[in-house]
């Protein structure tokens, strides 16, 4: 599934007993070659397709049909494609956001239930715009990557224990440098078997000729699309800095596409994609960065057999900032992540994002639209909560008979969210409050007319 910021209008759904409130659609509009077609074409193809990720080819109709029960199934309960963010709680206006509107959910019910037609053969849909499996996720946007940062080349066994490897790459960085945008990929068939793949920048002490760390680049778990960085910040890639690299690798695989053979050569690369030197300078940019925000001390998470936990934590700032992404981390026990912000001068909490159905499968960095972004003053809390089932209710667990800790291992949990914060001063956030009340206002004065 992919994601797709164009949707059709309401269908007349009267299989299911819905009323299209005055914008029906003709019964036979719901057919492959017409509406459901492009739903699928638009939405699905991205990967279900030969040599995609997804386990079966979804080119055309021939391929569509044998599977449409399942498609039914699996988009009605909002599994497909796979982007778990509840709806309707906390901000819902997110950049790369791969949810169906609920319209297209009920058009392919629909037309499931109908027999899933076909439609008129003289009426045959144009042939999906197919992406190549290898190629970059921003390069039809951005073109190809400014700069690819590999790492060593690695033989992953087909069973065996988990594997690491830390090392570092000179990327070899003449200027400093803003991001723009940045996405981790394993090369060939490495998807499943490439569990994380997480980097970091450091730099050399002038004093000491010795290394000392940064901050991170960027974090990629399996599944994770990549990050565009907001406009007017700056994500930095300073001269002279060099990566580490930090990758888990699983044997075997994990998920429905894990090979369960040898992975010869893997190689995990870095694409980034840069603004135009000088950008920083702008006195109107602020620094951005992401970091790992642990929930709860790793050692002290216990899941028992059969069982369930939750852990909770806490952050906040003395200063003001700006969220601009929210990204859970967890292992197979886990299965639910929430983020709310408490503000102590007034006591109250707001909700900003929820997942409940989260799956290791498919790590999604929630990226919120700049003009939502929470914007949060100093002294705000930043409340982190994360659940785990330990039990074989848990679709995802292989053993709920084991005692499970928190650890590094796939068979171990952890407990901590990614979170990429635009760090302001109080003349910036007092800025940024003004410009968000006058849309407001604009947009409640518009909607008087």
């Amino acid at each position: 599934m992919r994601n797709a910021k164009t949707w059709a209008g309401l269908a007349s759904l009267t299989l299911l007993g819905i009323q299209s409130q005055g914008l029906a659609q003709s019964h036979d509009e719901l057919v492959y070659n017409g509406e459901i077609g492009r739903i699928i074409n638009e939405n699905c193809v991205v990967c279900h397709q030969e040599g995609g990720i997804g386990p079966m080819a979804f080119e055309s109709y021939d391929q569509v049909r044998p599977w449409a029960p399942l498609i039914s199934y699996r988009v009605e309960r909002r599994e497909m494609p796979p982007y778990a963010y509840d709806q309707h709680i906390g901000i819902q206006d997110l950049i790369g956001d791969w949810r169906l509107e609920d319209e297209e959910i009920d058009k392919l019910v629909a037309w499931v239930e109908a027999g899933a037609p076909m439609g008129d053969p003289e009426n045959e849909l144009p042939a999906p715009d197919l992406k190549d499996p290898a190629e970059w996720n921003f390069a039809a946007e951005l073109g190809q990557p400014d700069l690819i940062v590999p790492s060593n080349s690695y033989d992953i066994p087909a069973s065996g224990n988990d594997l690491w490897s830390n090392e570092f790459v000179d990327p070899k960085m003449t200027a400093d440098r803003c991001i723009k945008a940045v996405q981790v990929k394993p090369r060939g068939d490495a998807a499943a078997v490439v569990h994380h793949a997480n980097s970091s920048v450091w730099m050399e002490n002038e004093d000491t000729g010795e290394l000392e760390r940064y901050g991170m680049l960027t974090e990629y778990a399996m599944g994770k699309w990549g990050e565009m960085v907001p406009a007017g910040v700056c994500r930095t890639l300073p001269e002279g800095a060099m990566i580490q690299w930090s990758i888990h690798m699983y044997p075997g695989g994990v998920g429905a596409t894990a090979p369960g053979t040898m992975i010869e050569d893997n190689v995990v690369e870095i694409g980034l994609w840069f603004h135009e030197e000088g950008y920083e300078e702008d006195e109107s940019i602020y620094k951005q960065d992401l970091a790992l925000y642990q929930i709860e001390d790793q050692d002290d998470l216990i899941i028992p057999p059969h069982g369930y936990q939750m852990t909770q934590g806490f952050h906040s700032f003395d200063h003001p900032i700006r969220l601009d992404s929210f990204q859970p981390h967890g292992h197979l026990r886990m299965n639910a992540a929430s983020l709310e912000v408490f503000y102590p001068e007034t006591g109250r909490t707001e909700e900003i994002s929820q997942i409940s159905n989260w799956s290791a499968t498919w790590h999604h960095s929630h990226i919120y639209d700049p003009d939502v972004a929470p914007l949060i003053p100093a002294g705000a809390v930043l409340v982190l909560k994360q659940w785990y089932d330990n039990t074989a209710d848990n679709p995802n667990n292989p053993d709920p008979d084991q005692w499970v800790y928190g650890g590094s291992r796939t068979g171990d949990e952890m407990t901590h969210a990614w979170l990429a914060i635009t760090h302001l001063d109080q003349e910036g956030y007092e800025k940024l409050v003004a410009e968000r009340r006058e849309r407001e206002q604009r947009a409640l004065a518009g909607s008087d007319d």
